[in-house]
């Protein structure tokens, strides 16, 4: 199997943002959820960066889990790996005796594919190597790529294509889908890129980077439920955190990023009248914005780690307890 190779994105801002929420003074040491612990980097720098902090890291993907395991086990029981989606938030909180409202200090989001899928040829999300079309961030259960391809139909392909991917051929290549899974079912991601080799047009093929790379990301956005798990994920985060906490997220596609963007406004949104001349304590959001907008990659970190460029970073913090939560 090969290796994976793992270079954390904007891995200094990110521990920037996470320290002052992990710096407590309490008898129990603070704690950041990493929802996405991947190959441990971003887990890892915070460990030795806050030397009183624990880490919690959730993963879906058992090997890159137990890869994590072994990067951080010099940190002994300042790190604890569990297995599970990160919608799943809620009661690993619980069974870890952390489910009350407000009981981390932090929670981190690193999204989309990690290092452990691309780099390991095995596990199909590549495009460039030809592989097994599997793409699922957990191999142990749910359908695989080649199970949408082989049994989604065209309207359903297109929108999966056209949603997740941004991709302006959408209804063509799931025509061809559909026409070459009659002759055939698709087994291995090397035909697929034939496919869309011959589908995209030579001008449109010449831009926008390699062109199976978008109809590879929406596969693997719906083989994983990714957005529905954000959606779900994103509440339990915000509620999880305690007064001064922070929830801290990278995104690298659109939607990712919108819903990361629509839930951070819901918190951070005053509800009291414009011409109100002052707002009452406990009519402040529960959250105030730590970062200007979403921040992005700067050109020299984007050089050196091409999978920074489309990076959009995000963070809230805590401000006072949501009405009727312990704090």
């Amino acid at each position: 199997m090969t290796t994976p190779h793992h270079v954390p994105v904007l891995l200094d801002r990110v521990v920037a943002l996470l320290a002052p929420a992990l710096r407590g003074d309490g008898a129990a040491p603070p704690v950041l959820v990493d929802c996405t612990l991947g190959l441990g980097g971003h887990t890892e720098a915070v460990l030795r960066a806050v030397p009183g902090c624990r880490v919690v890291g959730v993963d879906r993907d058992p090997q890159a889990l137990a890869l994590a395991a072994e990067r951080l086990a010099p940190h002994g029981d300042r790190f604890t790996g569990v297995h599970a989606v990160y919608d799943e938030l809620p009661q690993v909180l619980d069974d870890l005796g952390l489910g009350r409202s407000g009981g981390v200090g932090a929670v981190l989001f690193d999204l989309g594919v990690s290092s452990m899928q691309l780099d390991v040829a095995e596990r199909g999300f590549a495009y460039r190597e030809d592989a097994p079309l599997d793409m699922r961030m957990d191999g142990t259960a749910g359908r695989t790529a080649a199970d949408v391809l082989n049994t989604y139909d065209a309207a359903e392909l297109t929108r999966v294509l056209r949603d997740f991917g941004e991709e302006k051929f959408a209804r063509k290549i799931a025509a061809a889908v559909v026409r070459e899974r009659a002759r055939a079912p698709f087994t291995t991601s090397g035909r697929l890129v034939e496919l869309l080799y011959a589908e995209i047009p030579a001008p449109a093929r010449r831009t926008g980077g390699h062109p199976a790379k978008r109809t590879f990301q929406a596969l693997r956005m719906e083989v994983n439920d990714e957005l529905a798990v954000l959606r779900r994920a994103l509440p339990a985060a915000l509620d999880a955190v305690a007064v001064d906490g922070r929830v801290v997220v990278e995104a690298y596609h659109s939607l990712e990023d919108r819903l990361v963007k629509q839930a951070f406004a819901e918190v951070t949104r005053s509800t009291v009248p414009d011409d109100l001349p002052f707002v009452p304590a406990d009519q402040e959001p529960p959250f105030r914005t730590v970062t200007r907008g979403a921040e992005k990659a700067p050109a020299d970190e984007v050089e050196h780690n091409p999978r920074a460029a489309s990076v959009r970073l995000r963070a809230v913090q805590r401000t006072r307890p949501t009405r009727g939560a312990a704090s």
